[in-house]
């Protein structure tokens, strides 16, 4: 695949997860389990579609292929996606998604002591900017309660970067089984604690529907596309591409439900951005 192609198969995926918070803003009675459990339906559809188009190969021979690595990675994809679905329900889309933005840093400091990659000094010093960054936004979440939201967003980027980590551990293999694996299991996860909470997966259909299309369009699609894209694009330079999920997230919230952001979501925002972008071009 060409490389113009491929950076736009990775934009065009952070796009459609840009619009994940608007669809959490729009349900109305859903719980996080309940949510968890249809959305990793519709997930692990899209998932396994395009695996089996890109692989050229049959569901029942692309279930087949998952290994123990996958599985593994899965196990930390679905803790992610857990801790991303109740961090978008307790703390603003912005908080969110720019204390996500933190996962290449996470990553990084991961693979120095993991695999043994070291980063080069530009980045410990643009992880410190970041962090500062998270710190304004931490400290004002608890100022309005947002806590909980907040470190989940934080447990949900520590999780990402794992499967980051395990990722490139695997070099040029794709992760899109890991992906799989990851939306069975939130999937089982959500399914289990909606039902043992005594919430059921009953949800009214607007909701229900609301999910399924999150699922497909949201995550789903946007994820299988970052991933495809991804083995043909440096890794520096897809993580400047994704941040337009951050970029973009907390704009449609704005202009369609009137969530505006706060002074120290903008200032943490763009202590992070900025800084993951100049420790994105000094890897390269």
């Amino acid at each position: 695949m060409a490389k113009t192609n491929a950076v736009f198969l990775v934009l065009l995926g952070g796009v459609f997860m840009s619009f994940v918070g608007l669809y959490m803003r729009l349900l109305s009675d859903a719980n996080g389990f309940q949510i968890l459990f249809y959305r990793s339906i519709g997930i692990c559809l899209v998932v396994c579609f395009v695996c089996c188009l890109k692989r050229r190969t049959t569901p029942i021979n692309f279930l087949r292929t998952i290994d123990r690595s996958d599985l593994s990675l899965g196990l930390a994809l679905s803790l992610a996606f857990t801790c991303y679905v109740f961090a978008m329900l307790y703390t603003s889309v912005a908080s969110a998604l720019l204390i996500l933005s933190i996962t290449p840093f996470l990553a990084a400091s991961m693979g120095c002591f993991w695999i043994g990659e070291r980063p080069k000094r530009i980045t410990w010093y643009a992880m410190c900017f970041a962090f500062f960054g998270v710190f304004f936004m931490v400290k004002e979440g608890q100022e309005f309660g947002n806590n909980l939201g907040n470190f989940m967003a934080l447990l949900s980027g520590f999780c990402f970067a794992v499967m980051l980590v395990m990722a490139r551990k695997r070099r040029n293999k794709d992760i899109l089984g890991g992906t799989f694996i990851g939306g069975f299991f939130s999937g089982i996860f959500g399914f289990f604690a909606s039902v043992l909470s005594g919430a059921g997966l009953s949800v009214l259909t607007s909701d229900f529907l609301i999910i399924l299309w999150m699922g497909v369009f949201g995550i789903g699609i946007g994820i299988a596309l970052v991933t495809w894209g991804a083995s043909y694009v440096p890794a520096a330079e897809v993580s400047v591409l994704v941040l337009i999920e951050s970029v973009l997230g907390p704009i449609w919230p704005w202009l369609l439900l009137g969530e505006a952001m706060t002074f120290s979501e903008i200032l943490g925002g763009l202590l992070i951005l900025g800084s993951v972008t100049i420790s994105a071009f000094f890897s390269t």
